[in-house]
Formats: C-alpha cells, structure tokens, sequence
C-alpha cells in the first residue's frame, strides 16, 4: 500500500486513528524493516482489543481500522457479548465496511470457570442454554460464525463416564440453537487449571463426535496444546475433521510467535497446506510494551507467515 492510501484509508467514521509522530514512526519502521509491510497475510490472523492500542489510541473501531491497514483481515473479542448492544453494532458495521471477520467471542453466562455443565443440573444446563439464545442474537450484530464455549470444571462427585454424558447433553441442547443460523460453537480445550473438564484435544474430539452437528466443533489454541499435550501437528491431523477454528500464543509465556519455542513458521506452512482457510486468533499478549512491542508482534507474523 502506497503512503498516501495508508493515510486516506485510515479515516472512518467513530474518528482518526492517532496520527502525527506514530505514523511516522511506523513508517520510518517498515521502510527500516520490509516484515512490516501492509500486504494481507497467507492465513487469516485476528488480533484483539489492545494489541496495537500504543498506534491507534483507545478506541477499540481505531485499532480495527489499523488492524485492517497492517494487513489484517479478522479480529477476535472474547469479551463481545457483554457490550452494549450499541457498541456491538459498531463492530459490526465497521467490520462489514471494511469486509473483515469477526473470530470467536465466548459464551459466557458466568459458570465457564466452576463446577458447572458436568453436574447435570437443570440449573446449569438452563443458564447454559440461554446464553446461547442470547449469543445468536450477538452474533448476528456482527456476523459472526464461531462461538467459542468452555463447559466448566470436572465434578469429582461423579464418575468421569456420568460427567461425559452431561457435557454430551449440554453441547446438543447448544448445537440445536446454533444449527439452524450457521454458527458453530467451538470447544476450548485449556491449560489453565487441572480443574477443567476438556484438557485434551482428544477428549474435546470424543465429545463433538458423540454430540454429531456441524455446530460443536473444536477450538484449537495451539498454546494451550503444547502445554498439554505437545505433538502438534500429529495431534492436528488426527482430530482435523473436527477442528474448526485455530488460536496462537508461543510457549512458554504466551506472547507472539518466535518468542518461545514452538516453530510456528511450520505449523502455519502445515495448516496451509491443509487447506486451512478459517480464522487464527491472536489469543496472546505483546512481549514488549509500546510502539516498538505492537512492531515487533506485526514483525513476528510477517516473518512466520512468510512460509510460502
């Protein structure tokens, strides 16, 4: 993208992103190193609200129209049920302006992180499926396809077999939501605490077979795998009929690729190959503040995505 484009393309209408010293910063850095180019990239990466908020200024519409000036073309916002409902048409119209993607947001009803959807209690089930009532209707602001949906911790109470069966019944009352409007709730397997039901990507994948609807798929955060489990790419292919959506973030620390010590140059080469064409979300921090840390995380996905 020429100079002047940047510039007249980055007006729209909730205001300017920050101009003035920034920019020229920016500049001066792509014309210093050629990773910083504007061209869209090979897979279609999503960052998120703050990344690059040292370049755009607060406003989250800013950060979407730098985003989509780096080259970007999807964004992510775990957070997006929860906005006003004004606010999420704002996305929503911004997104559709610019012809961007919206990634995952997460169905959250407030039992994602405790002893919840395992026990099979009617309670838990019912604030479950009202959530998922009210994500349709977020997701059409924005037009968005993938939800993303934890089921909560283990209940050490019930055999492991009881507290499958529960999860496998939940996820179908959510599939029978989501399936007629065409979106797809995509389950998280984490790393964050052994109290989670979904650990492992295999686990994740018995429960979307059992369910059997296009709507339950599996969220692969490969940050959370290598923690896990490891073995990547094998694991990948083993379970890529049921992975519908892909999230980043290098290990150890979580930050961008090439800060830790997964071969993200590979991974992304392997899921080209594959044919991958979905969204990758930037589910991970900056390893470095400021300017120059929003530079370095552009950087880094220039240089991984250079794999072709």
């Amino acid at each position: 993208m020429k100079r002047s484009e940047f510039i007249r393309n980055s007006l729209l209408t909730a205001g300017a992103i920050t101009t003035g010293a920034g920019f020229t910063e920016t500049f001066a850095a792509e014309k210093k190193n050629p990773l910083l180019s504007d061209k869209i990239f090979n897979l279609d990466y999503a960052p998120h609200q703050g990344m690059f908020e040292n370049h755009a200024g607060k406003s989250f519409l800013d950060q979407i129209q730098f985003m989509y000036d780096k080259g970007f073309r999807s964004i992510e916002d775990n957070g997006y049920l929860d906005r006003p409902v004004e606010e999420q048409e704002k996305i929503g119209n911004l997104l559709s302006k610019l012809n961007m993607t919206m990634g995952v947001f997460v169905v959250d009803g407030g039992d994602n992180w405790k002893t919840s959807l395992t026990t099979g209690k009617k309670e838990f089930k019912d604030k479950f499926v009202e959530t998922c009532k009210k994500s349709v209707e977020a997701a059409k602001r924005c037009n968005a396809k993938w939800l993303t949906v934890v089921p909560g911790f283990y209940e050490r109470n019930l055999p492991y077999g009881n507290q499958f069966a529960n999860i496998i019944d939940a996820m179908r009352a959510g599939a029978e939501i989501f399936e007629p409007h065409g979106l797809i709730m995509v389950l998280e397997t984490l790393s964050d605490t052994p109290e989670l039901f979904l650990q492992k990507t295999n686990e994740t994948y018995a429960v979307c077979k059992a369910v059997k609807s296009p709507s339950c798929k599996i969220l692969y955060d490969i940050y959370h795998m290598q923690r896990t489990e490891g073995d990547l790419i094998k694991t990948i292919d083993r379970c890529w009929d049921e992975i519908a959506y892909i999230q980043i973030g290098d290990n150890p620390g979580r930050k961008e690729p090439t800060t830790g010590e997964i071969n993200y140059k590979n991974l992304f080469k392997h899921l080209h190959q594959k044919g991958y064409k979905g969204v990758m979300g930037m589910e991970h921090g900056n390893s470095k503040k400021g300017k120059e840390g929003e530079l370095a995380v552009i950087a880094a996905y220039r240089e991984e995505d250079n794999f072709l």
